[in-house]
């Protein structure tokens, strides 16, 4: 009987083979992970963008890549509307901005990317209603093929709330407030400096006042006549008694008279 010298190899074979296939498993794993793993692209844009009609929004898109972007890199920004639909690519970039021709977006895309800096943004000129829905930024840069290439936003645009202009406010002032500036100072100096009355604005006299002119009832020409109140009286000197009777027959000449009313 023949025995054999070298038991141990006999064991160790299966153990070689079960090693080998272990390698040839890490291998695998690694060469189909490693492009996942080393050239990868990730987009970002806002979720939501809101604006008024008229005005210019900014569809913000960025990315990052584990390669330098070269001339194959490629952006794409397509439009779906609100009301839903198939997507529709409006603006493509390879190298150089290839901007809408004709349809909604004509005339009215910027190209605002900056590839070295990982800018991929456009302007959408005098916004409308009718650009409200989803908008896609989608960029490759190849080798990387993996990862997020593609994010999207939701565009809403509203009605432009009126504004008050300068020239409003001008309009208000102007009709409005100055008029009403005027008539509250008005009211103000009346209240300081109130009018006079008749009565007393004019010269306060004595029943007895004798004013020239007045002393024998002679009155200016063209002057009414005054009535008189109660009487007439006359006043003289005691030794001129004796020519009282003669003052209604000739009008008086000297100055010793006085008459007053009363």
């Amino acid at each position: 009987m023949r025995v054999n010298p070298f038991p141990q190899l006999k064991m160790r074979r299966p153990r070689r083979w079960t090693g080998s296939l272990n390698v040839v498993l890490l291998l695998y794993l690694v060469v189909s992970l490693a492009p996942s793993l080393v050239s990868s692209i990730i987009v970002n844009t806002p979720a939501e963008l809101h604006a008024s009609k008229g005005d210019a929004v900014t569809l913000s898109c960025t990315f990052t890549s584990t390669s330098r972007p070269t001339s194959k890199m490629t952006v794409d920004w397509s439009y779906r509307p609100q009301s839903g639909g198939a997507p529709l690519t409006f603006f493509h970039f390879s190298s150089r901005a290839f901007l809408p021709p004709d349809g909604q977006f004509a005339g009215r895309i910027q190209w605002m990317g900056v590839p070295a800096r990982g800018e991929a943004s456009i302007s959408l000129i005098n916004a409308t209603l009718k650009d409200n829905g989803t908008y896609t930024c989608s960029v490759r840069n190849p080798p990387d093929v993996h990862g997020s290439p593609t994010s999207h936003t939701v565009l809403t645009v509203t009605p432009k709330v009126p504004s008050i202009r300068f020239s409003d406010v001008a309009v208000l002032l102007a009709f409005i407030l100055l008029p009403s500036a005027i008539i509250t100072l008005i009211l103000i100096g009346r209240m300081l400096c109130p009018k006079k009355q008749h009565g007393q604005s004019k010269a306060y006299r004595s029943p007895i006042e004798v004013t020239e002119g007045e002393e024998y009832g002679v009155h200016p020409a063209g002057a009414k006549a005054k009535r008189a109140s109660c009487c007439d009286l006359y006043m003289m000197d005691s030794e001129d008694e004796d020519g009282y009777y003669d003052l209604k027959k000739r009008p008086p000449v000297d100055d010793g008279y006085a008459e007053s009313q009363c």
